[in-house]
Formats: structure tokens, C-alpha cells, sequence
């Protein structure tokens, strides 16, 4: 599989063109670097990582709550998510499960492996080859982690105009293919 390296995610925004990207940055900075990894995906599964990550909720499941409370009722529970590879500028993603019949991986998009991991609280790894395919410098913008990181963490704010400038120098096609 190659070497992963274990990510968080510090944001998710929209570009130039208005369409929702996630960022990933490496756990332990000096094991990815200055890096950060820019996902582009839909807005539904932008709202629901959003949703996870700011622990806010929604009057209705939304269909990453659905699939958390079928695997808890079936007693299996998501161990790790993985960003695996990219292939022609699409991101292809698994989702390892633990279940009472051992461990199971599926075959995934990005933004339902995160919108999964995000609820169960679980690791998300990228491998070392897609960050070195489609990781961008992260002094191009000062990125801060959702005020969620820790309950007695101070929240930080972000700075939404050094967040424009740093997407407006980001473009899409490079990741799309």
C-alpha cells in the first residue's frame, strides 16, 4: 500500500468557482510536510462533514447518520478511513470496518469515508503518494483547525480573506483530470 500518513481535517470552503472543497492536513507536520491536501467535493457531503465535524446536528438524518446507526445497531463500528490512490485526478477512498465477523473494507469516495470517520471519530490516512500528486504548500495560507479540535482549546479564528487568496492560487483541474 505504500506509506500512509495520518490527516485531520482543518476546513472545508468553496473555491473561485463556488464548489466545495475539503482540506486535509497531516497530523504530525513533519511526517507530511507543509502540506495540505485540497479535496474537492459535493455540496450534500460538504454539509454532512460539516454537520460531523461541528457536532451540530441535523433535524434529520442525514445519509452518513443513517449509515453510523445501522452499523452501531449491527454492532460493527468504522476503525480507519483511507484515501488510497488517485487515478486520472479522482480520489478513490476505503472504509475499514470492524465488525463481529472481523474486520471488512470498502470501496469509497472521500467525502463519505470522511463524513464516516468524522462521526465515529476515527483516523483518516492518505497515502504519502496522493499527498505528493496533489498536496499544495500550506504557507500559502495559515489554516486553523475548526474550534471543535478540543473542548478546551481555544477556538482560533480563520482568516477567510488569506483563505481566498489561497484558493483562488488553487485550480480544480489540477485534481479533476
Amino acid at each position: 500500500m505504500g506509506h500512509m500518513i495520518r490527516v485531520r481535517v482543518v476546513g472545508v470552503a468553496l473555491d473561485p468557482a463556488q464548489q466545495h472543497v475539503i482540506l486535509l492536513k497531516p497530523v504530525d507536520a513533519a511526517a507530511g510536510g507543509a502540506r495540505v491536501l485540497p479535496v474537492w467535493i459535493g455540496a450534500q457531503e460538504a454539509m454532512s462533514i460539516l454537520v460531523a465535524i461541528e457536532g451540530s446536528g441535523s433535524p434529520r438524518p442525514l445519509a452518513h447518520d443513517l449509515m453510523t446507526a445501522m452499523l452501531g445497531e449491527l454492532s460493527a463500528s468504522v476503525d480507519l478511513v483511507e484515501v488510497t490512490h488517485l487515478d486520472e485526478g479522482t480520489f478513490h477512498a476505503r472504509i475499514v470496518l470492524q465488525t463481529p465477523a472481523g474486520p471488512r473494507s470498502f470501496d469509497s469516495r472521500p467525502s463519505d469515508a470522511i463524513a464516516l470517520a468524522a462521526r465515529a471519530d476515527a483516523p483518516i490516512w492518505v497515502a504519502e503518494a496522493v499527498f505528493a500528486e496533489a498536496g499544495v504548500p500550506d504557507d500559502a495560507v495559515e489554516l486553523q483547525a475548526p474550534a471543535n479540535e478540543g473542548a478546551d482549546g481555544p477556538a482560533e479564528e480563520k482568516s477567510v480573506e488569506e483563505f481566498r487568496r489561497f484558493l483562488d492560487a488553487v485550480d480544480p483541474d489540477d485534481f479533476q483530470g
